[in-house]
């Protein structure tokens, strides 16, 4: 949730979008690496959800100003994309794709932003 007082003129202001925007570069990179054979797959998929989160957060922060429940539906897509984000990383680490390491890190954060995106939505009420 944003501090009281502090001005959120953009989607990127919030501290939820600022969150997804880093772990999702993060996977982006990550995934480079991953076999050749799952460059259009698995990695392909893990990227395009965990950018998702922060696609829908813009567009739907974007209408807002028209709609609250426009947003709370966008917000609602985010959070499905971050619970497809995290069915990917299993797989990405039980294919041994990645370290344990990385997979506890990623969870953690998606549940994280999970739950900063629940809150967002309570807020519109």
């Amino acid at each position: 949730m944003e501090k009281r007082g502090s001005y959120v003129g953009r989607a990127r202001d919030l501290e939820v979008y600022k969150r997804a925007y880093a772990v999702s570069l993060e996977i982006h990179k990550a995934t480079l690496a991953f076999p050749r054979i799952e460059q259009y797959a698995l990695a392909d998929q893990l990227r395009r959800s965990s950018k998702a989160i922060c696609a829908n957060l813009a567009e739907g922060f974007a209408k807002q100003p028209h709609s609250k429940a426009e947003f709370a539906r966008f917000i609602s897509m985010a959070m499905g994309s971050c619970s497809e984000v995290e069915t990917w990383i299993s797989y990405a680490f039980d294919l041994e794709y990645i370290s344990k390491t990385q997979l506890d890190e990623w969870l953690r954060s998606y549940n994280q932003i999970y739950g900063m995106l629940v809150n967002l939505r309570g807020s519109l009420k």
